[in-house]
């Protein structure tokens, strides 16, 4: 399939594809296991005109259209948009909050259990059931991101400067294309978890020396529990994304533009069909953004319920890794699609929030249940993937073939059941956990070894699984 490999680097090779040149960031062992398939679905998205750059993380795996870890960037004066590119779950992303307790202080099977309970009292973990919070109103959600929650909600200035963005603006009027459908199937998910691979996870700090400055600086130590948060825009993303996956689809079928993988949409960000997707991609990166906002005040509620009301719960950091955004780039805006990518941005670097400016900020990256997750600092190299690294460890086969492979006994003996050290989970029947478990995964020491060994990030923090909350 690609006629020239280009090594700048232990773990960064160019391949020059048919119809373009693809950037891989992955150590020798992990891109010698990238299947094939993934380089025909590189070369089909260089098709799409005028590509300025396409890079993939070490996580990368195949996906419906696209890849999940890929980077791809257009101008944005006259570039393309895609929602194959951005992925169905628009803004699904990582949090993290930070705790002052120690390791030891939850040491206690029982009370990891009691905590466990006590935040499923406060976050819907069924599809079936809607949110608490009554008092949220949708269209001020979508339209103002964190801006749009009530008041009380919003315990201080952390909440909206800790975050990559609080608020993605757009012109309202373009929310009048939204199906009835989506509104009503979206209708009170605020503040709820959702399946598949989402998660709250509390977990223990181990500090990479390293970066000791950095990581008290932000307000970490060795031991710390912290919980980290997974989930996204729930029935808002998920309903435009298929909607306008079928609107671009009748739209490339009008313009006579055809590709060779028919699950591969895209249109000019300057037609009707890509403005208007992309404010509505904006809508649900504000649902999604709140979404983890309210999903992490549940979290806290939990945590007061166990230690106490003035249990202390800040929050570190919020980023997604599904989405798409005008960025100044070399010296002109571009769009940069980020589909299971996560933006690393290296200390003083003009696109940092405020608060993380001087340092860089921390780029959330989780590992499979049962591993390790890592908290990562971005380095100036890493603008050759535009300051993009992986979303997490990546699989390496589907779903239905890990469970045809793994068997409950092996996540068991993964999570520790029955020893001292067990990863506590909220669901009694592992056996509904099998394709989320470690064996679903790459291996994330692997992953991160690629993305450090590529120049794009450095480790701040490692973090081990303590308890872990699934959607049921």
């Amino acid at each position: 399939m690609y006629k020239d490999i280009n090594l700048h680097g232990p773990a960064h090779r160019e391949l020059a594809m048919p119809n373009g040149n693809v950037h891989v960031f992955a150590n020798e062992q992990i891109f010698y296991d990238i299947e094939y398939k993934a380089f025909e679905m590189a070369d089909n998205n260089l098709r799409i005109p005028r590509s300025v750059h396409m890079g993939y993380t070490p996580d990368v795996h195949v996906g419906k259209g696209t890849c999940i870890g890929t980077t791809a960037v257009w101008k944005a004066k006259d570039g393309f948009i895609s929602p194959s590119i951005v992925g169905v779950d628009i803004g699904c992303g990582m949090r993290l909050h930070m705790t002052s307790l120690h390791k030891e202080d939850i040491k206690d099977k029982s009370l990891k259990r009691k905590l466990i309970q006590a935040i499923e009292k406060f976050v819907p973990t069924s599809e079936r059931t809607t949110t608490r919070y009554e008092d949220i109103d949708l269209e001020k959600v979508v339209k103002y991101g964190l801006d749009g929650l009530p008041n009380k909600y919003i315990t201080g200035e952390r909440d909206l400067s800790h975050v990559e963005s609080h608020r993605f603006d757009f012109y309202p009027f373009h929310l009048d294309a939204i199906p009835a459908k989506v509104w009503r199937q979206a209708h009170g998910q605020i503040g709820t978890l959702g399946g598949g691979n989402h998660f709250i996870e509390i977990q223990a700090i181990e500090i990479n020396d390293d970066n000791r400055e950095v990581a008290e600086q932000w307000g970490l130590f060795d031991g710390q529990v912290v919980v980290m948060i997974h989930s996204g825009s729930r029935a808002w993303g998920a309903g435009l994304g298929r909607e306008y996956t079928r609107i671009f689809k009748e739209a490339m079928e009008k313009w006579g533009i055809s590709n060779p993988d028919k699950d591969l949409m895209y249109a000019p960000i300057n037609s009707h069909e890509g403005q208007t997707y992309k404010a509505l991609m904006y809508s649900a990166l504000n649902f999604a953004v709140a979404n983890r906002h309210m999903l992490a005040y549940g979290v806290h509620q939990g945590f007061k319920e166990v230690f106490g009301d003035d249990f202390e719960f800040p929050v570190l950091y919020d980023l997604m890794h599904n989405y798409a955004v005008e960025e100044p780039h070399r010296n002109q805006v571009m769009m940069v699609h980020r589909k299971g990518a996560t933006l690393a941005l290296p200390a003083g670097h003009y696109l940092n929030v405020p608060a993380y400016k001087e340092t860089g900020h921390p780029a959330l990256i989780p590992g499979s249940m049962g591993t390790a997750s890592y908290i990562m600092l971005g380095q100036e190299s890493g603008i050759k993937n535009f300051y993009s690294i992986c979303h997490g460890a990546g699989r390496p086969r589907s779903r239905s073939a890990t469970k045809q492979i793994v068997s409950v006994k092996q996540v068991e003996e993964s999570m520790g059941v029955g020893t001292d050290d067990e990863i506590l989970v909220n669901h009694r029947d592992l056996t509904h956990l099998v394709d989320e478990s470690a064996f679903a995964y790459k291996d994330v020491d692997q992953i991160i070894d690629s993305v450090v060994g590529a120049g794009l990030a450095t480790v701040v923090a490692k973090s081990r699984p303590l308890a872990v909350v699934k959607g049921v």
